[in-house]
């Protein structure tokens, strides 16, 4: 449904039309393990409990809001996708989604490789000791310090972006007696099934370089002529929260010409094809996302069959799962705060985060599920948005949705699919401070990123 606009942008209050949204489902105490990780269950007393920790004691004793994240679950994903794609591809994490040094640490140890897109992601993923060759360093707009530490450190590959940064990068490779293996990042045309602000491989956005009109072929031209750059595929990224396979179908067909024009031309086959990221998952019960083997086979023989026709070798293929691993692992932990009745319209639920530690809903209209979990509740259901406490009249967490009509201030809800995007992209607006994360595993819980502190502030306020 489009909604109408006035000068000051969306009218996020405008009241949803009669059965515009689901009827409130049969059971509000019912989690959904589709939308909520794997050891999320509630308790005989029915307090939602993870990792056999209830939250009501993680609220007691870490505060909220909170990121939880299940560690357990974590690692089983990470292995769903390296199993999945066994030993004749490779799986790079893709750090943006979250990244810390617990995390990274899990990735090394599930045997996973990781891709970062700025020096600071780098950094962490350094002091975690993942080892420099296993990570990828992508990103549009490299500085040279950035660009000279990936080098330097011994990254595995460098993803070019552009043509200054063909230059850039075989320039800082010299001068630092290196051979700099690198990808280039192409966009195929292809138009994802997502949100404009997502969507990657069209031609008019900033990431990569366009196939249309010989670019990507010119750029190929002049890494295989730089002593510093060592060319070894093609990366194309068609977007973010994708359901159907059809787009990369398309993608590989046009990647897998490309690397046919280089062969015919050049008389090189370029050994390796980055399909990225950007596999969906299930933030309401109605998302019906793909699993790591399907996901693995489909790739796979639609690689295989375009090189085939083209009569190349199969080049090794590298995925990067992000928010397919993270984004399920993980919810967030809210205190109701306050509760206003709007008659004939809805209820709003106010919580003691909001757009600071989840940003998603007001960027992207992102849709979510939220629940009652220090309780059961058998009343009836209450048409609800939760929202936050910043001063924005699009601080919303959760548009519509369905908690018991008897919520009262001091329950605790949780926002399932919160592992993604959520903690990366938070923020100190209106000078909240952000909520820690909480690995919990086998009854045990710990902080991986602590809160911040308003000692924290200050001190990047110099005065």
């Amino acid at each position: 449904m489009s909604r109408s606009a006035h000068p000051a942008g969306p009218r996020h209050a405008d009241v949803l039309p009669e059965g515009h949204y689901s009827a409130p489902p049969a059971d509000l105490n019912a989690l959904d393990p589709k939308v909520w990780a794997e050891t999320v269950t509630r308790d005989a007393d029915g307090v939602v409990t993870v990792g056999g920790i209830p939250v009501t004691r993680l609220a007691e004793e870490i505060g909220t809001p909170a990121y939880v994240l299940d560690e357990a679950d974590f690692r089983a994903r990470a292995r769903a996708w390296r199993t999945a794609f066994g030993t004749g591809a490779d799986v790079f994490y893709a750090g943006k989604a979250f990244l810390s040094r617990a995390v990274v640490r899990w990735l090394h140890e599930e045997g996973l490789n990781v891709d970062v897109c700025s020096g600071g992601e780098l950094a962490t993923a350094l002091s975690a000791g993942m080892p420099a060759e296993r990570i990828a360093f992508h990103g549009n707009n490299k500085s040279v310090d950035e660009i000279t530490r990936a080098v330097e450190a011994g990254v595995g590959h460098i993803v070019l972006d552009s043509f200054h940064e063909i230059v850039r990068v075989a320039h800082i490779a010299e001068g630092l007696g290196r051979r700099q293996k690198v990808l280039i990042r192409i966009t195929v045309g292809v138009e994802a099934h997502t949100h404009e602000f997502i969507a990657t491989a069209h031609e008019d956005q900033k990431f990569g370089i366009p196939l249309a009109g010989g670019q990507a072929a010119e750029a190929v031209r002049r890494a295989l002529q730089l002593d510093g750059l060592e060319l070894v595929g093609i990366h194309s990224h068609i977007g973010s929260q994708i359901f159907d396979m059809s787009g990369f179908e398309v993608a590989a067909h046009r990647v897998v010409g490309l690397l046919k024009d280089i062969r015919d031309e050049h008389g090189v086959e370029l050994p390796e094809i980055d399909l990225g990221g950007g596999l969906g998952i299930a933030y309401t019960s109605d998302d019906d996302p793909r699993e790591p083997h399907e996901i693995a086979k489909a790739l796979t023989e639609i690689v295989t069959r375009e090189c085939e026709a083209a009569r190349l070798r199969t080049p090794r293929i590298s995925v990067e799962p992000g928010r397919a691993i993270v984004g399920p692992t993980a919810f967030t932990l809210y205190e109701v705060g306050t509760i206003k009745p709007l008659d004939g319209l809805r209820t709003y639920v106010s919580v003691d985060g909001g757009m600071s530690d989840n940003i998603r809903t007001a960027l992207y209209d992102a849709e979510y599920s939220v629940a009652l979990v220090s309780r059961t509740s058998d009343a009836e259901p209450m048409l609800a948005r939760v929202v936050g406490k910043h001063c924005e009249s699009g601080d919303i967490v959760v548009r519509d949705a369905f908690l018991p009509a008897d919520l009262a201030p001091g329950d605790l809800v949780a926002v399932p699919a919160t592992g993604a995007y959520c903690r990366s992209m938070a923020s100190n607006y209106n000078h909240v401070l952000r909520p820690p994360v909480v690995a919990v595993r086998d009854g045990e819980a710990r902080v991986i990123v602590r809160r911040e502190t308003e000692e924290d502030l200050l001190r990047l306020d110099v005065g």
